[in-house]
């Protein structure tokens, strides 16, 4: 049975009611990751004391703060970190910034911007250590799709070096591929543009997306198979063999895009309703994903060094 990561009634003042904590106890992992692993898709949430979160937000989590989540980098053995702005906090970046800047170098951000930020706004972003911003297509958790602002910001964006991550479901990408091709600045691909993993990976609709990818030499994350498993097993009590539905889509990605796929937690796991996984175990998961040292180290340590720092692989 899923592990109970249901927070203590002095948490939940205001949280979103099923609201899952973070895992309490995350196990070490049995696979040692590379020495300068990245965790390329990782959030902070708060704390809401410091750092409140937006009016408009369509979810309240528990605080999962910068401290948290050092403390599981340091369990799991990972180095560097890619600290992505969270949609609770909207467009006030504040907690996202002081999560990298508290790294000393070793992490960087993705910031969630509006059309009307300035440029001197994206310059202290910028130095603070933003490499990126993020737009949410997925219908659920937003109120619109958001084509126009970001077609304003990433012209914007494009002099300072910076890429768009973006995050949508498998069946939205007929109608956004043309508009995402537009684009004049990298694009970045959360969790595998979210596939159907009931169907054939080896079928159109992950073709399509395939396709896509390599026609515009997008960067992709092969992260969240919790959020994309339909059969499971869940990553809780030992289980190492998890998600054992969503591999074959991450083999493929892998083999078709090897040099630029990165991997994340996801840590704190926001919007979870079905169980919390333990973050030991979603590091285990990659020895089914990967086959070698080598590709783990390329997938790690070589390919979000090569965007995040490429100052330090030059």
């Amino acid at each position: 049975m899923p592990t109970d990561t249901t927070p203590p009634d002095s948490a939940l003042s205001g949280v979103t009611p099923g609201w899952l904590a973070p895992h309490p106890a995350p196990s070490r992992p049995a696979l040692e990751l590379p020495a300068g692993a990245v965790d390329a898709h990782c959030h902070v949430f708060g704390p809401a004391a410091t750092f409140p979160f937006a009016p408009e937000r369509k979810y309240t989590p528990c605080d999962a703060g910068k401290e948290d989540l050092q403390a599981l980098h340091d369990r799991l053995g990972i180095r560097r970190r890619v600290v992505v702005q969270a949609t609770c906090h909207g467009a006030d970046n504040s907690a996202m910034v002081d999560a990298v800047r508290s790294a000393a170098g070793r992490a960087r951000g993705v910031a969630t911007v509006r059309p009307d930020v300035t440029d001197a706004e994206l310059t202290a972003l910028h130095e603070a250590g933003v490499r990126g911003v993020r737009f949410n297509f997925v219908r659920r958790l937003v109120d619109a799709s958001p084509t126009d602002a970001l077609s304003r910001i990433a012209a914007r964006i494009a002099a300072l070096g910076w890429h768009v991550v973006v995050y949508f479901e498998a069946a939205d990408l007929a109608d956004l591929e043309d508009f995402f091709g537009t684009l004049p600045v990298p694009l970045v691909i959360d969790h595998m543009g979210r596939p159907d993993v009931t169907r054939d990976p080896n079928g159109p609709e992950f073709a399509r997306f395939l396709r896509f990818a390599g026609r515009h030499r997008c960067w992709v994350k092969i992260s969240c198979p919790e959020r994309l498993s339909v059969t499971g097993p869940a990553a809780l009590d030992g289980q190492r063999r998890a998600y054992t539905d969503v591999v074959p889509f991450a083999r493929k990605v892998l083999a078709e895009f090897g040099d630029r796929t990165l991997w994340g937690t996801d840590w704190p796991h926001p919007n979870l309703t079905d169980h919390m996984p333990d973050d030991g175990l979603l590091v285990d998961h990659l020895a089914h994903v990967t086959d070698t040292a080598d590709q783990r180290r390329q997938l790690l340590v070589d390919n979000p060094m090569a965007l995040y720092w490429p100052e330090e692989t030059a």
